[in-house]
């Protein structure tokens, strides 16, 4: 039974592209900058304070490689996506709930475990919205300002932000399962995802507690070495993905035992 991804995916539709519309308005704008911002470089990184630095990963941004990763993946993905993610998984199951329509779904031969599984996979939407429309404005826009970079090492920097996003998502859902009120989720959810990159950009300020940045999301996924070295973190993707597993089985635990 498929019914339930169908639908939930339907919904995802209009806000997926709206969301993509406005980053890549936002990507095309940040890539007009760049360069005047090449030449000046230098200044610019002396001028900008330590936690600005750290919390983007700023690495060589007078290359277009060090600046994507330093500026564009690290606000439009890692946060801003981020941030919807899972503010979106966050309102999938609760809202039924809320609504009484989980009644009626369930009235359905469908299992629960089905039913959280098919919201969650309708992600697929965003996520190919997202990942198509950054990379063409990504390449087309680098290329129209006299640089090149290399689109096979832009596309393994999109595939290597989606575990950071599936965590997203798996933080929402199980917020989801976990509170009653559509609002508190998703506000909770949003806040979490922003806090844990505030967390990760902030640890890296003092080595005493850096540590504390292992246990944000945002930690295991570094577009900026994708895109400057060349380094492709296999073991910090699988990290995040088990992370994903981890959260979706717990989300489906709680909802089977729900009481709704």
């Amino acid at each position: 039974m498929t019914a339930i991804l169908r639908t939930e995916s339907r919904k995802l539709v209009r806000s997926s592209l709206v969301l993509t519309g406005l980053l890549v308005l936002l990507v095309a704008f940040v890539l007009a900058v760049f360069p005047g911002f090449a030449e000046e470089a230098e200044l610019i990184e002396e001028a900008f304070p330590p936690v600005l630095l750290g919390l983007l990963g700023i690495e060589e941004i007078h290359t277009i490689e060090g600046f994507v990763g330093g500026y564009v993946f690290s606000l439009v993905w890692l946060l801003f996506a981020g941030i919807y993610f899972a503010y979106v998984s966050a309102g999938m199951i609760v809202e039924d709930v809320r609504t009484r329509r989980m009644d009626l779904l369930l009235s359905n031969p469908v299992s629960r475990e089905s039913v959280v599984l098919q919201k969650v996979a309708a992600l697929w939407v965003p996520l190919v919205a997202l990942n198509v429309g950054l990379f063409v404005v990504l390449f087309v826009g680098i290329r129209a300002i006299g640089e090149t970079i290399d689109p096979v090492t832009l596309v393994i920097a999109h595939l290597f932000v989606v575990p950071y996003l599936l965590v997203c998502a798996g933080i929402g859902i199980v917020l989801s399962v976990v509170l009653g009120r559509v609002e508190s989720a998703q506000a909770t959810a949003l806040g979490l995802v922003f806090v844990c990159w505030l967390v990760d950009g902030l640890s890296h300020m003092d080595p005493d507690f850096e540590w504390v940045g292992a246990i944000t999301p945002s930690r295991y996924v570094d577009p900026g070495a994708v895109l400057v070295h060349e380094e492709y973190a296999f073991s910090d993707a699988g990290i995040l993905l088990i992370a994903f597993l981890v959260l979706l089985g717990v989300a489906i635990g709680l909802f089977v035992r729900r009481d709704i």
